[in-house]
């Protein structure tokens, strides 16, 4: 049975990587994300590292491996901000900003199948079925995602006997804060201003579409 991180502190610097590389992306993603968005991104990090480790993964084992994981997780929703809302998809954008980002840290010391693999992992996160056939990384983030969101069978995970008291601890330590309503709305926001963020038959085109149905609806967007 994998072993995770259970100390009481609510305080992410405690459960951040100690690398230079990681310490930077997580000073430069906090000053930008939403803190619901913050808390919700490092929850995703605590499901795909304990993932990682069920499997013995070098995602989880190898310490340059393990700062493509938590920047992966860290910026996935990095597009939501207004800094990196550009014309593409939120998804897309996150994707290229954490690869400029990793370029410019990494001192060449990365190789382009690892940048590869974290946009890979970013850009393709709402795609199901697609996300999970292009690599371990994007598949062990996009599971990870699945039981955050409760997606699918998320209670049925290999080598995580209890997901449930796993979601209990990591929510209690970094609460959700209307995480769904904040995401949603946030990329709904951005696609009203600029409708080729949000194409049709894509996750931004599902809120987007529900949000111009009904503007006035303050609950959860009904697309999520």
């Amino acid at each position: 049975m994998p072993t995770w991180d259970t100390t009481s502190s609510p305080n992410p610097e405690a459960i951040i990587p100690s690398t230079k590389l990681s310490q930077s992306a997580y000073q430069h993603a906090a000053s930008l994300l939403h803190p619901s968005i913050l808390n919700h991104s490092i929850r995703l990090y605590l499901y795909t590292k304990t993932l990682a480790a069920s499997r013995d993964s070098l995602y989880h084992t190898d310490p340059a491996k393990h700062d493509l994981l938590f920047i992966a997780c860290l910026f996935h929703d990095i597009g939501t901000t207004e800094m990196y809302n550009g014309a593409q998809r939120f998804e897309v954008e996150g994707a290229d900003a954490a690869v400029a980002f990793l370029e410019k840290n990494s001192k060449g010391k990365l190789s382009e199948e690892d940048k590869q693999q974290v946009w890979y992992t970013i850009a393709l996160h709402t795609t199901k079925g697609i996300v999970h056939r292009m690599g371990e990384l994007p598949a062990l983030m996009r599971e990870a995602l699945e039981i955050e969101f409760s997606i699918g069978n998320w209670k049925e995970v290999e080598g995580l006997p209890d997901v449930e008291e796993l979601k209990r601890q990591f929510e209690e330590r970094f609460p959700r804060e209307e995480i769904e309503k904040v995401l949603g709305d946030a990329v709904a926001q951005q696609a009203v201003k600029r409708p080729e963020k949000a194409p049709k038959a894509t996750w931004p085109g599902a809120l987007l579409r529900a949000y111009l149905e009904d503007p006035e609806w303050k609950g959860v967007n009904k697309g999520f």
